[in-house]
């Protein structure tokens, strides 16, 4: 499936944003853009349509995008940008520390816009996409990773990865046993736009830690090379 037919759910109080939104995918060849201007409109939306990525205003009536985002995110792992009039570093931080793919400041330019959805869209279904082209399973320890159902299974239990976590182990385990750099990390998640996002990459191995780790505080397997990167341990 190409981008362009991708599913884009875009949430916002304000109605003329909303229909701006629109008009900019919709003349860049988006196809299928639906519109929710509260939290209650957007949740059932969401679970109707289930879209591919999700537009998300943090300032919203009655509940906020944060809030939102932590519903949506217990249903799937469906990729979120969130939208916001705050250019705040502890706001932008916060955001994409809970997972979301990416955070953008009102007002944007268009083209900015369409370039971070379609970034977006091809680094995450990239892989549901060329399935057929990756790895096979692996394993951390005793835990099995699954590339193509992004989850990590522990006897019977599995754990969902979400796309970021799942781009980071990939590249940790392609140099298996050898450090792989903070900008390499960087670079395979968010491209070429990888700068400022260091901190975030340190939530990120946290969150990573959580689920392929027995004990997240002491980590066997995902090991910092202080000063320099990440090294996933052979085993």
């Amino acid at each position: 499936m190409e981008i362009y037919e991708r599913k884009i759910l875009a949430v916002d109080d304000n109605k003329e944003i909303l229909q701006m939104i629109e008009t900019i995918l919709k003349e860049n060849g988006f196809r299928q853009i639906f519109l929710a201007e509260d939290a209650k409109a957007a949740m059932e939306c969401f679970l109707t349509v289930q879209p591919d990525l999700v537009i998300l205003d943090i300032m919203l009536p009655g509940e906020d995008g944060f809030s939102l985002f932590g519903r949506m995110r217990r249903k799937t792992n469906v990729p979120i940008l969130f939208l916001s009039a705050k250019d705040e570093d502890e706001d932008r931080l916060f955001g994409l520390g809970l997972g979301a793919d990416d955070y953008m400041t009102k007002p944007f330019l268009p083209e900015e816009l369409v370039l971070r959805i379609s970034a977006i869209l091809k680094r995450t279904y990239h892989f549901l996409d060329e399935a057929e082209y990756r790895e096979k399973s692996f394993f951390v320890g005793i835990r099995e990773i699954l590339p193509e159902r992004a989850l990590v299974r522990s006897g019977t239990e599995e754990i969902p990865l979400t796309a970021k976590e799942l781009l980071l182990l990939e590249k940790l385990n392609q140099n298996r046993g050898r450090i792989v750099t903070f900008d390499s990390l960087c670079n395979a998640v968010w491209g070429d736009s990888y700068y400022g996002y260091e901190n975030t990459l340190m939530v990120h191995i946290r969150h990573l830690r959580e689920k392929i780790e027995e004990d997240p505080s002491h980590p066997r397997w995902l090991l910092t090379a202080r000063g320099l990167g990440y090294r996933l341990e052979k085993g």
